[in-house]
């Protein structure tokens, strides 16, 4: 019996972020980027969100590399974590390995790793797959998607991409090689969900420029712009606009700093000579000599841009007349942070323009012409749509199917869905381990479930412990119980009911059995139970309690 390929998502379905897709025949297993997503709202202390790589563990051995698509954290920044517990050669072009370096260089992961650069063009053999790189559009440099053959076919795998027509660099995307693929005959293609939803064409990215050159052109004021620090082209666009009327350019965010390095060191960027100036020094020009860049678009806290807002940034401070341009757009999430920084910005008396003003952003991700203009190029026999949250795979399958897709020919899945492909079939099989592992500080995978449902309560309701000392000999009360309480209520305006707690919990001591006057788990629970019982009926609230009982 012939072999199936496998393709299973352990990250990047049903959610965005943590991009992680395993493509499996026989004892070969491929592996196309490894990325981490952001914390929800409820995950307090939670860092980061990386995908639960079980099932790649239980098969390293079976492991023959990892192909990364492009250098944006939700496609590589799970990396340092997941290298932790299998090791594989790593594939992609010039610019995302650099980025991927900076990264590995941190975690002391580099020296370990083997990484090996490819272009456009390049095919990597790796056991029985074969991959090809191809080029295509997006908001970062070096950008492909993947041709990945196998003996059941060839699966194109898009990755993030769009059709600019008129690029910055690079050129535009290589859609004669997808209709080559196309002529040749594709098993499955795997497209990008995240712009379904818009209708039309994205924008090129060298639409940008004439709206930088018109907010710098004439301005007497010091001009501070914030943007992705990944997106190299439009760095590249506000470096070009500053040198062209006359302003120095500084640069805050160690992200922002990161990446410019980096670019610059590849030939990504080319930065004019002295235009480049140190953020110590650029404050004894002339205000409408300076430009600063700075990281900071989607308010989190510790950017640049916020720290500026706040008043914490060591180096600049937000002056009257500043004029501020965000040319980003707020991840879903994140507008509520953003707002904040905003509304200090104009406290602080700035001109703060986005995107709703003028044409301050593109998107790097296809529309919905463009998914059709691919789709008809490749012309596949099964239809995958990833990338998205379920409404997106949902309308991309609509749209595969205005397009003459059989509907039976399109599988949304979802992440540890196993699905197998043979030359004339395409179904869901059966589920891996798949899910969410948190990282915190330097920990990762230590906090689960248990401890998040437990920081929450604590977040919600607060907490309460009775501290006792009991005899060991007799179990005798010796002192307390001493009431403590944190997020709960505020002590001192509460003391009638801190004396009530005190009696119902020795009301619960004197209630234990004397057959379990010793028994300390027994004795917790019961004032547990009556405590907790007390305060839902006096304040219809849940604090957690904790019982400790000192043997003396």
């Amino acid at each position: 019996m012939a072999e199936k390929l496998k393709i299973i998502s352990l990250g990047g379905l049903n959610e965005i972020g943590k991009n992680l897709t395993v493509y499996e025949y026989g004892n070969d297993i491929i592996i196309v980027d490894v990325g981490m997503g952001f914390p929800d709202d409820d995950m307090y202390g939670v860092d980061v969100v990386i995908p639960d790589v079980s099932y790649l563990i239980k098969h390293k051995d079976k492991i023959r590399g990892i192909f990364l698509t492009h250098g944006h954290e939700d496609h590589i920044g799970a990396l340092p974590y997941v290298l932790r517990s299998f090791n594989a050669p790593i594939y992609a072009t010039r610019m995302t390995l650099g980025l991927v370096r900076l990264k590995l260089e941190e975690h002391k992961l580099l020296d370990t790793t083997k990484l090996v650069t490819c272009e456009a063009g390049d095919i990597i053999q790796a056991g029985k797959f074969s991959v090809e790189f191809i080029h295509v559009n997006h908001s970062i440099a070096d950008a492909v998607a993947f041709a990945i053959k196998c003996p059941v076919g060839t699966c194109v795998h898009t990755g993030d991409f769009k059709i600019d027509t008129t690029p910055i660099q690079g050129g535009m995307i290589d859609l004669a090689r997808l209709g080559q693929l196309g002529n040749e005959g594709v098993l499955a293609l795997l497209a990008d969900s995240t712009n379904v939803e818009r209708p039309g064409y994205t924008r090129s990215e060298s639409s940008v420029g004439a709206s930088f050159d018109a907010l710098f052109r004439g301005c007497e004021e010091r001009i501070i712009v914030t943007t992705f620090a990944s997106n190299v082209d439009r760095i590249q666009q506000i470096i070009d606009v500053a040198a062209r009327y006359g302003r120095k350019v500084a640069v805050t965010g160690r992200s922002m700093e990161n990446i410019m390095k980096v670019s610059t060191e590849l030939g990504y960027m080319n930065i004019p000579d002295g235009v480049l100036m140190d953020l110590n020094y650029i404050k004894s020009l002339p205000k409408n000599k300076v430009c600063i860049i700075t990281t900071g678009s989607q308010g989190e806290t510790m950017s640049a841009l916020t720290r500026m807002a706040f008043n914490t940034h060591r180096q600049v401070d937000i002056l009257p007349g500043d004029r501020v341009i965000i040319s980003a757009s707020a991840i879903p999430g994140n507008e509520n942070a953003i707002g904040n920084v905003i509304n200090e910005l104009y406290r602080k008396g700035a001109e703060v323009l986005n995107e709703r003003e003028r044409a301050l952003h593109v998107s790097g991700h296809a529309c919905q012409e463009e998914l059709k203009i691919v789709h008809a190029l490749v012309k596949p026999k099964y239809f995958i749509p990833v990338h998205g949250e379920q409404r997106m795979l949902q309308i991309h399958s609509k749209l595969a199917q205005q397009m003459g897709m059989d509907p039976r020919n399109v599988l949304i899945a979802d992440i540890g869905q196993v699905m197998e492909l043979t030359q004339k079939s395409a179904k869901i099989t059966g589920t891996v381990t798949a899910g969410q592992v948190f990282v915190d500080g330097y920990g990762v995978g230590d906090v689960g479930s248990v401890v998040l449902r437990d920081r929450r309560h604590l977040a919600q309701d607060g907490m309460i412990v009775v501290v006792l000392s009991m005899s060991g000999e007799d179990g005798a009360l010796v002192s307390g119980p001493d009431i403590i309480t944190r997020g709960f209520v505020y002590v001192k305006e509460s003391e009638g009911l801190m004396e009530e707690l005190r009696q119902v919990a020795l009301e619960a001591l004197e209630s234990v059995d004397t057959r379990y006057a010793k028994d300390w788990s027994a004795i917790k629970g019961v004032i547990k139970g009556d405590l907790s019982n007390y305060l839902y009926k006096k304040t219809k609230r849940s604090p957690m309690i904790l019982p400790v009982i000192m043997e003396v």
